[in-house]
């Protein structure tokens, strides 16, 4: 998958049960032509409910399970559970105002993914800003937005970064180019503080930071920002996800993630290790 508006638009549970339903479909040795006759439908109706391009209709997911050979009542009731659940909408559609599609993907990820990692040679990641950072970044990227537009956006931001607080965060794992840390961003005082966020940051068990060098010279991702996710559902492989000025695209295709992964970790052994990161931030901090 290489999209701007990916499966991952919806919540990852509704395309995890999308893929368990094309797994039981296989099992049972039918077709997509064999399911949309059972429920009277098209096969492309079945397609985009494996591919988690609509909504999961529980009387389709009952009738499929049953043609599946899903007899075991409570089986039948903890599927059907699942996914009255997946087809909530998250926290973040409240905010669709500000959000745009190709985002919210990466939001649903974001909340789900058990490993992030990320290079990032613009800006703090959004999951690190402190709120006046968030809020500079987002007039300067959002020219003609009024402030209450921002003020949403910087909302969903906080929202964000209630996962790296909550029972059992991700483990985030970023390398930021120290451009980063040298563009002035809403003034000395902001990023001073952005600074003291990011080392405070690096105590954090679950969080692991490391600082590209300038004198470390070129290095494997001097294309732009990426994140990679990991999930902790089988059914899920590595999302990686890249953005640009209009919008994104998400890769799953083994090798297309592999080129990123690799780069990664490339620049993961070029760049100081994550326990050197509070020192040099410290050092950065006084230079402001």
């Amino acid at each position: 998958m290489a999209d701007a508006r990916p499966a991952g638009s919806a919540t990852v549970l509704r395309v995890v049960l999308g893929k368990r339903l094309q797994v039981l479909r296989e099992k049972a040795g039918l077709t997509y032509e064999d399911a949309g006759r059972a429920l009277d439908v098209t096969h492309a109706t079945v397609r985009r409910m494996e591919k988690a391009e609509v909504g999961l209709k529980l009387p389709y997911v009952e009738k499929l399970l049953g043609c599946y050979g899903v007899d075991d009542p409570a089986e039948i009731e903890g599927f059907l559970a699942l996914a009255r659940e997946a087809n909530r909408p998250g926290w973040w559609h409240r905010f669709r105002d500000v959000l745009p599609d190709w985002f919210s993907a990466f939001v649903s990820l974001e909340q789900e993914a058990n490993l992030i990692r990320a290079y990032e040679p613009h800006y703090v990641p959004g999951l690190l800003q402190t709120e006046d950072y968030a809020r500079a970044v987002l007039r300067a990227g959002m020219p003609h937005a009024r402030p209450a537009g921002i003020d949403r956006a910087v909302a969903v931001r906080r929202e964000r970064q209630a996962l790296l607080t909550r029972d059992s965060p991700p483990l985030l794992w970023v390398v930021m180019d120290e451009t980063v840390l040298r563009r002035p961003i809403g003034g000395p005082e902001i990023m001073r503080a952005q600074i003291s966020r990011l080392m405070d940051a690096t105590a954090l068990p679950h969080v692991k930071l490391q600082i590209m060098p300038f004198a470390a010279g070129p290095h494997p991702a001097m294309y732009g920002p990426f994140h990679i996710f990991r999930f902790p559902q089988a059914e899920l492989p590595d999302i990686a996800y890249a953005e640009n000025l209009v919008g994104a695209s998400y890769f799953d295709q083994r090798d297309d993630v592999s080129a990123f992964l690799e780069a990664l970790d490339r620049m993961c052994a070029q760049a100081p290790p994550a326990h050197t990161t509070e020192a040099l931030l410290g050092g950065l901090r006084k230079e402001i």
